[in-house]
């Protein structure tokens, strides 16, 4: 305790020093002020163009169908949250893994619109098993429920079952396949452009 109280002392003594200090050379303060404007006016001008050249980069993103065959299956998810960044959903993470509920990207799109997208990576493409019913149930009972989702989406490097686009249809769900991911991977128009019947914003939004 008599060790803490000395250290307390000493402390309120410098600082008192420091303080009497700078009341007698006041102008250092203007000198630090003025370097600290000049150091963070420069932080925020880097920031800044760090910021325009990943926006830069993002529009300029495109994919091959190649490229995408070859990523890990947690790749080709930041792969699709980075296209949906690319076309404007700057809020789109990625949230695959444990406990997902059947999630792995979500995004807002420019017109306000909410997308729960469940991404299915095939090794071999359309070589490969299809993806199946019981993934489109999977995130189709908790897409709207816990995500409050506008848009929900299934998309695979690979292909649907014959029964997936009937139990789609009825569940309001939407699948991109290979053919429409080669589209908008390639680059050009944003993945809503390319599926049929995306519902329009909600009034109020």
């Amino acid at each position: 305790m008599l060790l803490f109280g000395f250290g307390a002392v000493a402390g309120l003594a410098l600082i008192w020093a420091v303080i009497a200090w700078l009341l007698v050379n006041w102008w250092a303060l203007i000198v630090l002020g003025a370097l600290a404007a000049v150091g963070g006016t420069g932080w925020v001008h880097r920031y800044r163009q760090q910021q325009e050249g990943d926006r830069v980069r993002q529009q300029a993103l495109r994919y091959g169908l190649s490229e995408l065959d070859a990523l890990h299956h947690r790749d080709f998810e930041y792969a699709i949250r980075d296209l949906m960044r690319r076309d404007g959903c700057t809020d789109a993470r990625q949230i695959g893994g444990a406990g997902d509920n059947g999630a792995d990207v979500l995004a807002t799109d420019p017109l306000g619109r909410s997308w729960v997208i469940q991404v299915k990576h095939r090794r071999d493409g359309d070589r490969g098993s299809p993806v199946g019913t019981p993934d489109l149930q999977r995130v189709n009972g908790t897409a709207r429920q816990l995500y409050g989702a506008d848009i929900v989406l299934v998309v695979t490097n690979g292909r649907f079952s014959t029964r997936c686009a009937p139990l789609a249809a009825q569940l309001r769900m939407h699948l991109a396949d290979r053919r429409t991911l080669a589209a908008w991977a390639s680059g050009g128009r944003p993945l809503w452009e390319l599926l049929p019947r995306v519902p329009p914003p909600r009034q109020g939004r």
